[in-house]
């Protein structure tokens, strides 16, 4: 079960890919902070930032997960508008989720 509620028939491939990857994280609390954030932003996100994000998004989850709660300092490479805006996103953890149709 995924919590993909946005349809990704709108979206052009780099797009549906990304947010297809959001929600395949591996933890699944990073599944729900990057998909909810994605469904959420992903159609607005300059060029520039969708190459940000997908940069954010190659790092190591357990990493991710201690700098968004902020358990571990932010390394200085990801002290960015773009990373704020990630940590920032305060996810719906009670939000129903739903197989897409």
């Amino acid at each position: 079960m995924t919590g993909v509620t946005l349809t990704s028939a709108g979206l052009d491939p780099r797009r549906r890919r990304i947010l297809f990857r959001c929600w395949h994280r591996g933890i699944r609390e990073m599944d729900l902070v990057f998909g909810q954030f994605a469904e959420t932003e992903i159609a607005t996100l300059s060029e520039a930032e969708l190459d940000e994000f997908e940069t954010i998004m190659a790092e190591e989850d357990n990493d991710l997960v201690r700098w968004i709660m902020g358990t571990w300092p932010v390394p200085e490479r990801f002290q960015t508008p773009m990373f704020a805006r990630l940590a920032a996103y305060k996810p719906d953890f009670d939000k129903p989720l739903r197989t897409p149709e």
